[in-house]
């Protein structure tokens, strides 16, 4: 009986591009478009989140010091190809990344990119 359980339970956890478009639509502003032939976000017309055109990676907006420290931290989930070392963008493996840490990856990227007025309205109605 335990086993179904706990695939039922890894199944809830599952994160997919689905789970990000769940987790970015509730970010003001956020429309859902398309960059470089895959689905992304934007805010405002600047792009935070997109899947990378493996399938299996998302592209997502990072501070850079951020970055290092999460790659740091978790190796399988986050990562960069020589591609985006120049550019603040890091990889994250939506098999690997928890929903939380991909929520918080969201909201911040989201910041990164939304107008200072649209991030101090969220932040305020936030609490």
């Amino acid at each position: 009986m335990e086993k179904p359980e706990r695939r039922n339970k890894r199944r809830e956890r599952t994160v997919n591009w689905q789970t990000v478009c769940e987790l970015a639509w509730v970010l003001p502003e956020a429309e859902e478009c398309r960059s470089y032939g895959t689905p992304a976000f934007k805010v405002r017309g600047k792009l935070f989140v997109r899947m990378h055109q493996d399938g299996e990676s998302i592209v997502v907006r990072i501070d850079e010091s951020d970055r290092a420290m999460r790659i740091q931290a978790d190796r399988k989930a986050f990562y960069i190809t020589d591609h985006y070392v120049r550019y603040p963008w890091m990889l994250v493996r939506l098999s690997a990344v928890d929903r939380d840490d991909l929520a918080d990856l969201l909201v911040d990227a989201w910041r990164l990119r939304a107008p200072k007025t649209l991030v101090a309205e969220f932040e305020a109605a936030d609490g």
